[in-house]
């Protein structure tokens, strides 16, 4: 729209309109061929088509009175220097006319007249204005006679305002919402970047700058941050999906991870416990850096005939082995680190095994167990008589046991003592001493070291349990409290000899030596198993008294008379050559 408003067509306007040639509504009348009064800037309008028009009293009503056709241009506001590009060549060129708000005098001129190539010099006519802020008070009289008027057409825009009384058109409601790409400029794809602040700081001063909307208001500017969270958040999205959705693929479908060969030059001593199974071996193996996976060792192991005998234990491995690999070592004796405490071996044996186990000096273990016994967690009821020769005697459990080299004698033999404490708890043993007639848990263990020693079967081990009850009773008619076993007096030599001499035995008077001593021994003479304990605390009761091992080996017959007894020792030295 133009200053001027909007008509049907572009329509050039008549020389003697009183607003013609005025520079705006400033109070400055710019003359031909001096700048317009808005910022100093010509105006430029899109061209529209030409339109030939003789305005009544032009010269002879040519339009190239200006030295060629005359363009009128209309678009958004009304420019007096753009509509005439040849305004330098107008007669009025070069004069000043003083300019005030009550009046304009034009000093040597006249009443202006026009010739057919240009302006006339001749007299300019004095023109004022009643109002300098109605610039339209006289705007009939600036037109001839014929000219109709373009401002009150129907169709016409209402004539501008001078700028006292001009309003900036309404801005639009500010929402807290974006329109969508459907209902307008989504503002992250808004044109504009930050160039743009440039060409607002370029701008003429009067809103008209680049950077600048409607009514000089700026433009919303979008940094290119936005894009680049934007791409960010996008390219993790993706790079997350893709590293899950591989492992997922890998965990379901792919092979488990595995190491090649048989692993580095570095040892490490991995410790099985007790009844691990496959997943938890693999574990530990895992953390102790010698497979890779879990997976790997557990799909070794089943492919593997042999896998499933893995004993708890010590072993000694490799680091970064294939998970086949590690299977056949642990299967392979030489890589196990472990003591192997045997049913019915004595503590001596032990100690010697651990020491060997662990490279050390013949006799060191048995010598930090005489010295810090009390530390390795013995059950209070343990060693409750001072005869006893060794007080971890029958609490070294029957069992396997890490034993590798850098660790310490004291950790391996409380893990044997631990063992058995929790075992005899679980047994309850102060109550089945009692219902044994027995006067403490020691007793019990003591009773099964006697029958784990002598026996051979499960069935031996009862029989012989009742054999020890029956000869306890100091009133019973066969050996009167005696109980006369080999093994006691074997165990105080140190010695396991089946011929004994009945002389060396009746000269020695140890508390070991049954068959000087009425009753039981002070202490367990061995490390009895599970099942000598069962044993111990289910005996028969059919009236035993008496048993040889008639083939001196594992064949043990028994009696329940002396008449009896006396026949199987013949058998005895029959099958032994005495």
């Amino acid at each position: 729209m133009t200053e001027y408003g909007r008509g049907p067509g572009s329509e050039p306007w008549h020389p003697e309109d009183p607003l013609y040639g005025d520079g705006g509504w400033e109070g400055q009348q710019a003359h031909t061929g001096q700048q317009a009064a808005y910022g100093g800037q010509p105006q430029h309008y899109p061209q529209q088509p030409q339109q030939q028009q003789n305005y009544g009293d032009w010269g002879n009503g040519r339009q190239d009175a200006y030295g060629h056709p005359q363009q009128y241009q209309q678009q958004g506001q009304h420019s007096q220097q753009g509509q005439y590009p040849q305004q330098g060549q107008q007669g009025q060129q070069g004069q000043q006319y003083p300019q005030q708000y009550d009046q304009q005098h034009y000093p040597g001129h006249g009443q202006q007249a026009y010739d057919n190539n240009g302006w006339a010099t001749g007299n300019h006519q004095h023109v004022q204005y009643p109002d300098p802020g109605d610039p339209y008070g006289q705007q009939a009289a600036a037109y001839g006679g014929g000219q109709s008027d373009y401002y009150g057409t129907p169709d016409a825009y209402p004539p501008p305002q001078p700028p006292s009384r001009r309003q900036a058109e309404p801005e639009p409601p500010e929402t807290d919402w974006d329109p969508g790409p459907d209902q307008g400029e989504h503002a992250f794809f808004a044109g504009g970047d930050d160039d743009d602040v440039d060409d607002d700081e370029s701008g003429d001063g009067n809103g008209r700058g680049k950077g600048r909307g409607r009514g000089g208001k700026p433009k919303k500017r979008r940094s290119g941050l936005a894009c680049l969270v934007v791409v960010v958040i996008f390219g993790g999205t993706v790079a997350g999906v893709g590293y899950f959705g591989y492992q997922f693929y890998q965990d379901r479908f792919g092979a488990a991870p595995d190491y090649a060969g048989g692993g580095t030059g570095e040892t490490v001593t991995v410790e099985i416990p007790k009844g691990a199974l496959g997943n938890e071996i693999g574990q530990a193996l895992k953390q102790a850096g010698v497979v890779k996976s879990v997976d790997a060792f557990v799909a070794a192991q089943s492919q593997n005939p042999d896998g499933k005998s893995i004993q708890a234990g010590a072993y000694l491995l490799h680091k970064e082995m294939s998970a086949e690999s590690a299977v056949e070592m642990m299967l392979d004796p030489k890589s196990q680190n472990n003591v192997l405490v045997r049913p019915g071996e004595r503590n001596k044996a032990v100690y010697k095994a651990i020491d060997e186990q662990l490279d050390l000096s013949s006799g060191a273990t048995e010598k930090i167990a005489e010295k810090n016994f009390k530390s390795l967690g013995l059950p209070s009821w343990a060693n409750d008589d001072s005869e006893i020769k060794d007080p971890l005697e029958g609490f070294l459990y029957p069992g396997t046991y890490p034993a590798a080299k850098g660790m310490k004698p004291e950790s391996v033999l409380k893990a044997m003592v631990t063992q058995a404490a929790n075992k005899y708890k679980a047994l309850d043993l102060e109550a089945k001493a009692k219902a044994l007639k027995l006067d403490s848990p020691l007793q019990v263990i003591t009773v099964a070291s006697l029958v784990q020693a002598e026996g051979k079967t499960n069935e031996d081990y009862r029989k012989m349990a009742e054999v020890v009850y029956n000869r306890l009773d100091r009133a019973n008619p066969e050996t009167y409290g005696m109980l006369q076993f080999d093994s006691t007096f074997n165990y105080l030599k140190g010695e396991s000899n089946i011929n004994i001499s009945e002389s060396e035995i009746n000269k020695n008077q140890d508390p070991y030596n049954t068959y000087t001593q009425k009753g039981l021994p002070p202490g367990p003479i061995g490390n009895p198993g599970d099942g000598a304990i069962k044993g111990t605390l289910n005996p028969t009761d059919e009236g035993w008294y008496y048993f040889v091992a008639v083939d001196g080996v594992s064949k043990t017959e028994f009696a329940k008379t002396h008449e009896a007894f006396q026949k199987l020792k013949d058998k005895f030295n029959e099958s032994t050559g005495n």
